[in-house]
């Protein structure tokens, strides 16, 4: 009897595909399904909906819990064998939805193919079973006389086949929708009532359909069933979930929820905000704040089930304030779109996304006046208790800040600045800079103790600028006080000016060494001081800024610095800086694959070349680059597979000399290739001068022609031990003039398996 292969049809995921492929079954056990035709469907199929009702979750929450309900499901269903056409989820602050549409209505049946032991242990020389096979066919639940024999690559084996029917689907998805909901995860989840059940917010209801049936089942404290329930204010009574709504089908499902006030289609809604926020815009003559536009966006889209903007205004006086600082007041504690006029200049007005639309919005409108304007109001507070006390006075309150109570003091973070930022403009070569370089660093980190950025965490560095404008500072450190956090996200903006650059290094390494150096070492997805983020942002400015500096010698001065304030160090961590190379080299790594798409083996390949006191991110970067340009041209898997053969030969032999008697040579192929590297060590010196890589690349890939002639035309392991020894120092000049760029070795192509000839 043939096994059959299970037939279990491909269906549509949340973006259009998803598998509805049975679990791979194990070694012993081979799973088939009674279905023989994959093209035709052996059940009616019905759509399957699931709404989750819950209190309002935070706006953060729903689109992860989306994502997570559509990836569980599918593959709730992929495992139950039940198939289905797509998976489509929506939802709002107050519930989390998927449909199933061309669900089967019952599952696939199975029928299992389970090893036993060899036929020579389950039968004795007669044929008769032996306890062997009687017990097997016991545990299996079927009679000795049904086990079978299979021919296996290992022998003749005992197996036992089992059959399994398809349950209903309703049946199946009972018992495991309430294991689905349970898998659900939040970055906060709470419990409410006896059931101890965890979820972000407390679950109030569970609307669960297979076509016109209902699945019952319960979590939580819930019981599911065919109610939901409309916006908590539209249409319905002011009750605590309003009115029941009874669905009684999938298909009425959205167009019953509009009648009661709720777009669950997310992109409806975003739709909707865009159109009115745009509108509203262009109605006083102005557009909204680009930056946090799709920030705000998003946020407006989770928290409402019925948008509505509405244009509100703030009084002009307030114009006076910088104008980060109110929109930051503005998006920070209010969720607000700020609008820009002409030239840029900030317009009293605001738009703000409701959650309802009511004939007369004025009393609404008003109230968002009235908090804004409260809002504004402690902002112009701050900002004229701030302006009592220069920034530059402000340092000494530093003392009282700490830093990390291993490195101690905010104030001595800011004297480590003012001897190490000097030292970097140096490195770049920005040598008059020096002076204004330690103006900045002890200014770098006064806004701290100012009460707006204790209010506005978010205008660190804002307020420095604003601050240090205002008290007559130099205009070159004024901007750099500004830039010394950025870029603030992983693409976000960099600095522009020089001495903001030369700030914004230093206080990033100067942080990571101190960490590092205390033995706080980022491990696994641990994280908590950010370290990560900091060391990929001083990537992305030595590298899109073109700095050709070498870090390790910063940071060993960066270490330095910290022995000089007598800073613990971690006995866990001998070498400061090895280990902080390395995870900054980790963070360049994952800069050229996302922003270039240079692949693991190129990276390997320059990386294992670098000196070990010496890491020029901006160096590195040129190579790799080089190296993958390079690496598309038709003759350079030729030109490795030579290497390769190089690079073996050498290993094998242990061979490092590269010291060569040119009387020594026997044959024309030798004198080509010596000649022919000599040609290319000058001309390698000369690209490398220039650091012309791609030049230098372009070099080796001629050295092809006399390495493949010197292999056809001489045998390395010559008899006369001299001979030999002068070719394999002449493969050794080979290997030494390839590692001046990169070690190929590393690079994968398929001329790396090729193994070396009998003439080696």
């Amino acid at each position: 009897m043939k096994s059959s292969r299970l037939n279990m049809r491909r269906s549509a995921t949340t973006q259009g595909k998803t598998g509805g492929r049975a679990p791979s079954p194990s070694a012993k056990t081979r799973t088939r399904s009674s279905t023989r035709k994959p093209a035709r469907r052996q059940s009616p199929v019905a759509s399957l909906l699931l709404e989750l009702g819950t209190e309002e979750l935070p706006a953060s929450f729903l689109g992860p819990a989306l994502q997570q309900l559509s990836t569980l499901l599918a593959t709730t269903l992929r495992e139950q064998r039940l198939n289905y056409d797509s998976i489509r989820t929506v939802g709002t602050p107050r519930r989390l939805v998927v449909c199933v549409d061309g669900l089967v209505a019952k599952q696939s049946a199975l029928q299992q193919e389970v090893m036993g032991p060899p036929r020579s242990i389950a039968y004795d020389e007669q044929g008769n079973p032996t306890k062997a096979a009687q017990g097997f066919a016991g545990t299996q639940g079927v009679s000795v006389e049904a086990l079978q024999i299979r021919e296996t690559a290992k022998g003749a084996y005992v197996c036992a086949l089992k059959y399994e029917p398809g349950r209903t689907t309703s049946v199946v998805l009972t018992e495991h929708l309430p294991k689905v909901i349970q898998q659900l995860s939040f970055k906060k989840s709470m419990k409410w009532n006896d059931s101890q059940f965890r979820f972000a917010r407390p679950l109030r209801w569970i609307l669960a359909l297979y076509g016109t049936r209902t699945l019952r089942f319960a979590i939580g404290g819930v019981t599911s069933g065919a109610k939901t329930f409309g916006h908590r204010f539209l249409g319905v009574p002011r009750s605590k979930n309003g009115v029941p709504i009874i669905i009684k089908n999938p298909a009425s499902y959205e167009a019953a929820m509009k009648r009661s006030g709720v777009m669950v289609d997310p992109q409806e809604r975003r739709t909707v905000i865009q159109d009115e926020v745009r509108g509203l815009a262009k109605s006083v003559k102005g557009t909204v704040y680009a930056e946090h536009h799709l920030e705000l966006l998003e946020q407006a889209v989770n928290t409402a089930e019925w948008p509505h903007a509405i244009l509100g205004s703030f009084p002009p006086n307030f114009l006076a304030l910088p104008q980060e600082v109110l929109i930051t007041a503005m998006k920070e504690h209010q969720g607000y779109f700020s609008l820009i006029g002409k030239h840029g200049v900030l317009l009293p007005k605001f738009i703000t996304v409701t959650n309802m639309k009511l004939p007369n919005m004025a009393v609404i409108r008003q109230g968002h006046e009235r908090v804004l304007s409260a809002r504004l109001n402690d902002a112009q507070y701050f900002f004229r208790e701030d302006r009592k006390k220069s920034l530059a006075d402000r340092v000494e309150d530093l003392q009282g800040i700490t830093f990390h109570q291993k490195l101690g003091s905010m104030h001595q973070k800011v004297c480590r600045l003012q001897s190490f930022v000097p030292r970097i403009a140096e490195a770049i070569g920005a040598h008059e800079l020096k002076d204004v370089c330690e103006r900045a660093a002890y200014l770098a980190k006064a806004d701290l103790s100012t009460g707006m950025v204790g209010e506005f965490p978010t205008l660190q560095g804002v307020m420095g600028r604003e601050y240090a404008k205002q008290d007559g500072e130099r205009t070159e450190v004024s901007e750099a006080l500004g830039e010394v956090y950025l870029p603030g996200s992983p693409d976000g903006e960099l600095p522009r000016t020089t001495l903001g650059i030369v700030l914004g290094l230093g206080d990033r390494l100067d942080t990571c060494t101190a960490f590092f150096f205390v033995g706080m070492i980022p491990s696994g997805s641990e994280d908590p001081l950010a370290l990560r983020r900091l060391a990929y942002g001083f990537v992305r400015i030595i590298v899109e800024k073109g700095l050709r500096v070498n870090v390790s010698q910063l940071i060993a001065e960066a270490e330095q610095i910290l022995k000089s304030q007598n800073v613990a160090k971690s006995a866990s961590n001998d070498s400061v800086v090895a280990s902080l190379v390395e995870f900054l080299i980790e963070r360049l790594r994952f800069f050229m694959k996302t922003r270039y798409g240079i692949a693991d083996d190129r990276m390997d390949a320059v990386l294992a070349a670098r000196p070990s006191t010496v890491c020029d991110c901006t160096d590195l970067v040129a190579r790799m680059q080089a190296l993958h340009h390079i690496a598309a041209r038709p003759e350079f898997d030729a030109l490795i597979g030579g290497y390769t053969r190089v690079s073996r030969i050498l290993q094998k032999e242990q061979w490092q000399d590269d010291r060569i008697n040119q009387a020594l040579f026997e044959h024309e192929s030798e004198r080509s290739l010596f000649e022919a590297l000599e040609t290319a060590r000058v001309s390698l010196d000369t690209h490398l001068v220039t650091h012309d890589y791609a030049g230098a690349m372009t070099t080796l890939l001629q050295l092809k022609t006399p390495i493949d002639g010197f292999f056809d035309g001489v045998m390395v392991n010559a008899p006369d031990q001299a001979v030999r020894a002068n070719r394999l120092s002449l493969l050794g000049r080979v290997n030494q003039l390839f590692l001046t760029l990169a070690d190929f070795s590393r690079i994968q192509t398929s001329m790396n398996s090729c193994h070396t000839n009998a003439k080696e």
